[in-house]
């Protein structure tokens, strides 16, 4: 007896174990083998956003509609209008009888429901709210359509040629489309907005004031909860543009952004997009150029250099570069000729960083004391001539 029920264990094992591996790949290829370099979606695009290197790009001049990723303008147009001062946070926007009608994804706005711009800035990038995205048209242009010139303005200033929007939601239009080489670039403008990823970054919110019923908001962009650094932007989905997402994500003071466009599941949208930027990732790296504080030039005021004062950096200064990279960092200091002397900490110059030909940073200088003998310049071509002993 006991030998038959180990036979059957046995037959049951091998009967089921393939299917177990069956199972394991139903998923689309393997995770850990799989290529970051072969995504499945029909285009992509990698890039580091401080230096705009460009690390891959699989179609991305190829035009597809982008679903709610078309949002990442509506949201650069809305901190633009804030940042400029043109618009405050605070500032209350009034829902028409249109925003309540939108279909799709919602943040559930009433008509004449009040809410903040900052709400509303919540309700798009959050939770993708159709809704929430005319609301800010209309507050900002009057109306949707002439928001929508705002829009296609805008992308063309950025370089955007490949592109045309016909609504602010990414709701499926003949003629609304755009490439992920132009998301990539709305993306970088949007990110010269760093407060638009507090929105962008959270996973939950919840709106209660003045409703009965509270707003909660859950973000589309699960990337935000589960890898690593993730912190925005925009996620997208209809039957026509598939799985889309303009993805973001900072590691080590080292940022990458990729766009997916056209992934045929969201698991797939999402591993693409992990996948580009833990490559991404492997391939830079963040160095330190100057510390805020630290001594960048001793200038000797007489040949014993008993009198002298120190230029420090006023700030951090930071570059990124590609990992194995031959760096050659020269620095150029200019002072302001018109100084004649200065007091401790005031800025008289700054310095230029060069990694061979090329400017990767600047910082303020300022003197660690106060400088009353000659004029500032006139002492630092003393200095000059000195450590050169030729005339300058």
């Amino acid at each position: 007896m006991k030998k038959l029920r180990f036979i059957s264990f046995v037959l049951i094992f091998v009967i089921l174990f393939p299917f177990g591996s069956v199972a394991l790949a139903e998923g689309g290829k393997n995770e850990e083998n799989h290529n970051p370099l072969e995504p499945e979606c029909r285009s992509a695009i990698l890039i580091e956003p401080v230096t705009g290197k460009v690390i891959f790009e699989k179609n991305s001049n190829e035009k597809y509609p982008p679903a709610s990723v078309t949002k990442i303008m509506t949201m650069l147009l809305a901190m633009e209008a804030v940042d400029s001062g043109r618009i405050k946070l605070d500032d209350k926007i009034t829902c028409s009888e249109k925003v309540k009608s939108m279909g799709g994804s919602s943040m559930l706005l009433d008509n004449n429901e009040v809410r903040t711009v900052e709400e509303i800035i919540k309700g798009i990038g959050i939770a993708s709210g159709n809704d929430a995205a005319v609301a800010m048209a209309e507050y900002l242009a009057g109306s949707e359509e002439a928001f929508v010139v705002m829009m296609n303005k805008r992308a063309q200033e950025l370089g955007m040629n490949n592109t045309s929007f016909k609504n602010c939601t990414g709701l499926s239009a003949p003629d609304h489309y755009t490439t992920a080489s132009d998301i990539a670039k709305m993306s970088m403008e949007l990110l010269k907005h760093p407060q638009i990823l507090k929105y962008t970054g959270t996973y939950m919110e919840t709106i209660s004031e003045g409703r009965k019923t509270p707003i909660e908001l859950v973000n589309h962009n699960k990337l935000v909860r589960f890898f690593k650094g993730c912190d925005g932007l925009k996620t997208g989905f209809t039957s026509e543009a598939m799985y889309c997402i303009s993805a973001t994500a900072v590691r080590d003071d080292v940022r990458m952004l990729t766009v997916i466009m056209g992934a045929p599941s969201f698991k797939v949208r999402n591993r693409d997009a992990s996948n580009l930027m833990n490559y991404g990732f492997s391939k830079f790296e963040c160095k330190t150029l100057v510390e805020k504080d630290a001594e960048v030039q001793r200038i000797d005021l007489d040949k014993n250099g008993e009198k002298f004062y120190l230029l420090k950096s006023a700030d951090d200064v930071k570059t990124i570069v590609e990992r194995g990279e031959d760096f050659k960092l020269e620095q150029k200091i200019i002072l302001d000729e018109k100084k004649k002397y200065a007091k401790a900490g005031e800025i008289i110059g700054s310095c230029e960083f060069y990694n061979g030909s090329n400017l990767i940073g600047k910082v303020d200088l300022y003197c660690d004391r106060d400088i009353s003998k000659g004029s500032i310049f006139e002492n630092f071509k003393d200095y000059i001539k000195n450590l050169f002993n030729c005339a300058v």
